[in-house]
């Protein structure tokens, strides 16, 4: 199976990716962990990309898309995998299916988990961490007993940067502008299928392998 999750930043799709990957023995990717495994292997582009980004600079479209078949020419990725995070825009899909038509295989399903983005706000700016034991919580889902303080060290919670809720707010600005397009894209394809998010991880994933029946 041959797989992209699509979702809005903090609808969960890492962690479903996390899950279809054990349980379809298929490799979870994102461009993250390629970038990080070929600086880490000093591959010609792994070296190329380090410059870039050791200067701060955006990695170029057809650099990532080099790594990704670099990717995929991995043993693991024989029976399949999951694209978690890629492409993020209709020009990266445009050419990863060039790239994979001349690899001789196709994505199977392009999934979507949707998530209200209220809800997405709710959860990503409610979230709370101890920065001296690293204890997480959450002011709904998962409180600590003692307000804004760490149940188990006692110090002061703080919000990380990236989930304040103007970040947050800008984060699916952004999602809406530059992924979002892709549903359409993969709908004309026939491949697109939508997953409402549920409160329940545990009945978001029963709908996600529905989803995934081909």
């Amino acid at each position: 199976m041959r797989l992209i999750l699509l979702g809005a930043p903090g609808a969960g799709k890492g962690t479903q990716a996390e899950i279809i990957s054990e349980k379809f023995g298929i490799p979870q990717i994102s461009t993250g962990a390629i970038l990080r495994a070929a600086v880490a292997e000093q591959t010609p582009l792994g070296q190329k990309v380090e410059k870039v980004m050791q200067s701060g600079g955006l990695v170029a479209d057809e650099d990532v898309i080099a790594l990704v078949r670099e990717r995929f020419g991995k043993p693991d990725c024989a029976n399949g995998f999951i694209l978690d995070g890629f492409p993020r825009t209709i020009p990266q899909a445009e050419a990863l299916d060039v790239m994979l038509t001349e690899m001789g295989i196709g994505i199977d399903l392009a999934v979507s988990l949707e998530v209200e983005a209220e809800k997405i706000v709710a959860r990503m700016s409610g979230r709370r961490t101890c920065p001296v034991c690293g204890a997480t919580y959450h002011v709904v889902y998962k409180p600590s007993s003692k307000g804004e303080i760490c149940d188990k060290c006692g110090a002061g919670l703080t919000t990380r940067a990236d989930d304040r809720e103007e970040v947050v707010r800008d984060r699916l600005a952004v999602y809406e502008k530059q992924t979002a397009p892709l549903k359409n894209y993969y709908a004309q394809q026939n491949k697109l299928r939508l997953v409402e998010g549920q409160e329940e991880l545990a009945d978001t994933t029963a709908l996600m392998e529905k989803a995934l029946v081909l």
